[in-house]
């Protein structure tokens, strides 16, 4: 009766297995795949190939200022390694960037529903909103993964290239390497919470089919559409909701000194709406499936 009474009580089934083994789990089945891998490869091969582009070009290409888009910051990165791995991630954020997190949201739920496997986990003793967080922990990691690839190897390039003397902003002023560093990671975060977002709306996505094609496919649509919209100067009311909304220009605010931040910051916000939506449908749909 003793032992009986001592016996440790049975443990409930969301005890079983702890989140972080869960979390270990996704990112371990994330990285195996092989068109993860080549798509982060191929974003971290975008600078190296920008920055030997740009050491085959004679005279420095015409360009306005930071508000031109990518083609001025990419005119600007010439002799100029502070701009490099941003000029190459606003390229990039253009299409490829959000790919990545479309694919990793799309392989999140449709993908493991079109295998059998999501099944395995609404069956089992998790409950929905643990399911959706690990799910939405690999989307995100993807992202951070595929942006510190860009900014390491645009760094590193820049630095081969140009050397630690060709760190200056737009406005002339030289930076410190470390000051530069700071810079470049405050744009690396930012365009991380852009492709947060990205992700969000994907895994809503994701949870309503069980084909991840057309996940990537309706994110990136969408993506070109808002892009096309943005440019719509009698649609001026409905920029302000547009998630793609400045994207080529205000990472360019870090260039600038006094560094601005009014974009930076309306980007923000907005990406938090859209993730804080994104995220809500995407726990109503699961809450609601049960395969």
């Amino acid at each position: 009766m003793t032992a009986v009474l001592d016996a440790p009580a049975a443990r409930t089934g969301h005890d079983t297995v702890p989140l972080t083994r869960l979390l270990a789990a996704e990112l371990r089945w994330i990285f195996r795949r092989p068109r993860t891998l080549a798509v982060l490869g191929l974003l971290a091969l975008i600078p190296v190939i920008i920055g030997i582009g740009l050491t085959l070009v004679d005279d420095t290409p015409a360009g306005g200022g930071p508000d031109d888009g990518g083609g001025a910051l990419l005119a600007s990165a010439v002799n100029n390694a502070f701009v490099l791995p941003i000029a190459a991630i606003v390229m990039s954020l253009a299409l490829l960037l959000p790919l990545a997190s479309a694919m990793a949201g799309a392989d999140a739920i449709a993908g493991e529903t079109a295998h059998g496997t999501l099944r395995g986990w609404l069956i089992a003793p998790v409950g929905r909103g643990r399911l959706l967080a690990v799910k939405a922990f690999g989307v995100a990691t993807v992202s951070v993964v595929s942006v510190l690839a860009m900014c390491v190897t645009g760094v590193v390039t820049g630095l081969i290239i140009n050397g630690t003397d060709s760190l200056f902003t737009l406005s002339g002023t030289t930076l410190s390497p470390g000051g530069a560093l700071a810079r470049i990671l405050l744009m690396a975060g930012w365009v991380v919470l852009q492709l947060w977002a990205v992700g969000a709306v994907a895994l809503a996505i994701s949870s309503w089919t069980e084909h991840p094609m057309l996940v990537v496919a309706s994110v990136l649509a969408a993506d070109i559409v808002f892009t096309i919209l943005g440019f719509l100067t009698s649609l001026d009311w409905l920029h302000p909701f547009l998630l793609t909304q400045n994207w080529s220009v205000a990472p360019a605010e870090v260039l600038q000194d006094p560094m601005g931040g009014q974009m930076l910051g309306e980007g923000a916000l907005r990406a938090a709406c859209y993730i804080v939506i994104g995220l809500s449908l995407a726990y109503a749909r699961l809450s609601t499936r049960d395969g």
